[in-house]
């Protein structure tokens, strides 16, 4: 990903860009419009449009979608029949609009601006065959609490819990549905029991190391809804081979090999 100049003038899409925000080429065809004074997307997100599977024609939502980065990717990647994104922020979910229509993918990408814990009375029950989430990873006092409201809230459980992010999901997916996340490691056994107790089947997870000598930092979950207890654990992932030097597996993800 690299940061556009200003250097399409003319082109009438620099019209959706507002004083403040700035383009980003995605390298894959596409482009999202963020606010680093607001929030920016990271390698969680890009790890999670990799991780998930998207079948033809499938109905995908992304819960907290931000600036609609997971939409977007998904889009690229798969043969997905339509992405929807939901957001809270009105800031941030008019980004994500923006986004869509720069790209071209007003009729590929909604926004919906709402909150997370009515997904199922803004959707209804059934709605999607498959969500996935990039949520907040830090409960009460775990971790710094940052003094920027819109990063706070996408990484803080100010707005939504963990459980309000499952028990929704598990509402708006079809029978056998997939849900996808990524998360912290430190918080596994209450994601799994979180997920089994609203009948969402963790089916495969992959840990996620920055060095192959660290800890796991992020883990990618894909759980069944109605699915039966078998869990596979995927090879890990190693993101840097040395400072500053991706591995193989992180540049299959972006694209670049």
């Amino acid at each position: 990903m690299r940061e556009i100049p200003s250097l399409m003038e003319k082109d009438p899409r620099n019209n959706l860009i507002k004083p403040g925000e700035r383009l980003d080429d995605l390298q894959n065809g596409y482009f999202v419009i963020q606010n680093p004074d607001k929030f920016c997307f990271g390698m969680d997100a890009v790890l999670l449009s990799g991780f998930a599977k998207i079948k033809k024609n499938e109905k995908v939502l992304d819960m907290g979608t931000g600036t609609g980065i997971i939409p977007v990717l998904l889009k690229a990647k798969t043969e997905g029949g339509h992405f929807t994104g939901l957001e809270i922020q009105e800031e941030c979910a008019d980004m994500a609009g923006r986004t869509a229509a720069y790209n071209g993918l007003g009729s590929d990408i909604d926004i919906v601006c709402g909150d997370i814990k009515e997904a199922a009375e803004i959707f209804g029950a059934a709605s999607f065959h498959v969500v996935t989430c990039n949520p907040p990873y830090m409960i009460g006092t775990h971790g710094l609490k940052n003094p920027h409201m819109a990063k706070a809230i996408a990484r803080h459980e100010i707005l939504c819990t963990l459980e309000d992010v499952v028990s929704q999901a598990a509402k708006v997916l079809t029978d056998r549905g997939r849900f996808y996340m990524v998360h912290r490691p430190f918080r596994l056994a209450e994601i799994f029991q979180v997920l089994t107790k609203y009948k969402l089947e963790p089916k495969h997870m992959q840990l996620v190391y920055p060095f192959k000598d660290r800890e796991p930092n992020m883990v990618l979950i894909e759980a069944l809804k109605g699915g039966n207890p078998r869990l596979q654990v995927d090879p890990p992932m190693i993101v840097y081979e040395k400072p500053g030097v991706y591995t193989e597996q992180i540049l299959k993800v972006y694209d670049m090999i």
